[in-house]
């Protein structure tokens, strides 16, 4: 099945993943937003943001290019990209954007290590899917030879974001969800998530 098939029922029976609340980031250091992201993200308010794809175009991606150019050739940033995890477990199909380790590539590249799910006004609803694809980026990396300890996910409205764990078949899912009245509490945690993998 496609990533967006997966229930909280089918991860645990057929991944073999349970799920857990954690406090991951107890110590955020907030980032402030650049001059350019603070006009972008007021732009995006003048705009009838009524779709998905709408709000993933103008305020997830502006958020996710702000880190990602605070980390030029640590971290690589893929919207709408094919991830092929295992085709037997279903773990297979498009991710709205994923974070790899390392330069810019015209193409998926390994080791994965952060997958950004945009849905549309249900987080609980979607959290399994962003489980499997972190599951897929698993198997991924270690296919390619790259494999990482966990892995790191998001579900984000836009508006509400809220991050995952994946470690040891385990999902460990944020008691703390952040909000884009904040942005530099969001940015504090990307730039964390991109630390911890930068001696990885």
């Amino acid at each position: 099945m496609p990533y967006s098939k997966f229930t909280y029922k089918s991860v645990r029976s057929e991944l073999g993943i349970q799920n857990k609340r954690e406090a991951l980031f107890p110590d955020i250091i907030s980032i402030p937003p650049s001059d350019w992201l603070i006009t972008t993200l007021k732009m995006s308010h003048e705009y009838a943001l009524f779709s998905e794809k709408s709000r993933s175009e103008a305020i997830v991606f502006p958020i996710l290019a702000e880190i990602c150019s605070k980390n030029t050739h640590k971290t690589s940033l893929y919207s709408g990209a094919i991830l092929n995890g295992d085709d037997t477990k279903g773990l297979n199909g498009e991710c709205d954007f994923i974070l790899s380790k390392g330069e810019q590539d015209f193409e998926l590249d390994a080791p994965l290590f952060c997958m950004i799910e945009a849905e549309d006004n249900d987080i609980e609803k979607n959290i399994p899917q962003c489980i499997a694809q972190m599951e897929g980026a698993r198997l991924y990396n270690e296919r390619e030879g790259k494999a990482f300890p966990f892995i790191y996910g998001c579900v984000t409205t836009a508006t509400e974001w809220q991050f995952l764990k994946l470690e040891n078949k385990t999902c460990f899912i944020d008691k703390t969800r952040y909000y884009l009245d904040k942005p530099e509490n969001i940015l504090g945690v990307l730039q964390a998530i991109i630390d911890i993998f930068e001696d990885l």
